[in-house]
């Protein structure tokens, strides 16, 4: 293993326990708020920890034993490195934060009475449940187009999200207001990325493909390779790119995950 990739690795691990750790402090966190929140209000943010805690350990598990999907490369080729297994954890993992913006949203759209808010709550699950089907399509047929397609949805789910929380912004008060900018201008910074560098990436890898000639595969020949073994890669070159997004999906969306389960209860300002 190359030594920039080496490092690239050990900081992924460390990041993965100090993930951890967070969560749990999080926990502990949560249990000392129980007589200050509403007993309904607990509830929902007792299940966003629990959603919060398949996020971060799917992500811990992927930071460990990092891998990209379509040509099978990874770190450590051990029994449970496998696309089928790695795609799985994702999948779950990913509508689990998808779920746990949905309640997010309902709440704040129950206490306010945005309308804007309880339809984007409804929307945000099956959105990412669509992309996670296009993404087990391209890790299945080892075309990166679905990729491409899988991440505008994600990008669509984050643009109804941050619409969604402009909309409460003239219905709650200053402290709420706090969070909300907090919110929407991650959730932009997100969509600049998504627009700016991973669905162009994706769209550029396909094209690369095309002009090579390159063949999808069958479904079925995708399932069967998705089970082998995966391939060792030590190059960093291999990886460099893929590493901003790993980075960026480990690090700062798995701090939003153990966020979210604190974020301030949605009241209308009173006039």
């Amino acid at each position: 293993m190359s030594g920039e990739l080496y490092y690239w690795w050990l900081f992924l691990c460390l990041v993965t326990a100090v993930n951890i750790a967070a969560w749990c402090f999080s926990a502990v966190m949560l249990a000392k708020r129980r007589s200050s929140w509403p007993e309904d209000i607990y509830k929902t943010r007792q299940t966003l920890l629990w959603l919060s805690a398949a996020y971060v350990l799917g992500c811990g598990f992927r930071s460990v034993f990092p891998m990209i999907e379509v040509p099978r490369m990874c770190l450590h080729d051990i029994w449970v490195t496998r696309v089928a297994v790695t795609r799985t954890i994702a999948t779950i993992a990913e509508v689990c934060f998808a779920a746990q913006w949905a309640l997010l949203l309902r709440e704040a759209g129950m206490a306010t009475g945005s309308r804007l808010t309880n339809l984007v709550s409804r929307l945000i699950v099956p959105i990412v449940v669509l992309a996670e089907l296009f993404c087990w399509y391209a890790v299945l047929s080892g075309n990166y187009l679905p990729h491409a397609i899988e991440n505008s949805h994600w990008t669509l789910a984050a643009l109804l999200a941050v619409s969604a929380f402009i909309a409460l912004w003239p219905l709650v008060g200053v402290a709420e207001r706090r969070f909300l900018g907090v919110v929407i201008a991650g959730g932009l910074g997100y969509v600049a990325f998504m627009v700016g560098f991973d669905v162009p990436m994706y769209l550029a890898r396909w094209q690369a493909d095309l002009a090579a000639g390159t063949e999808a595969r069958s479904l079925l020949d995708g399932l069967d390779a998705s089970l082998q073994r995966c391939i060792v890669q030590n190059n960093w070159d291999a990886w460099r790119q893929d590493a901003v997004w790993l980075t960026l999906y480990f690090t700062f969306a798995v701090w939003t995950s153990i966020w979210l389960v604190h974020a301030p209860t949605m009241k209308r300002a009173e006039k």
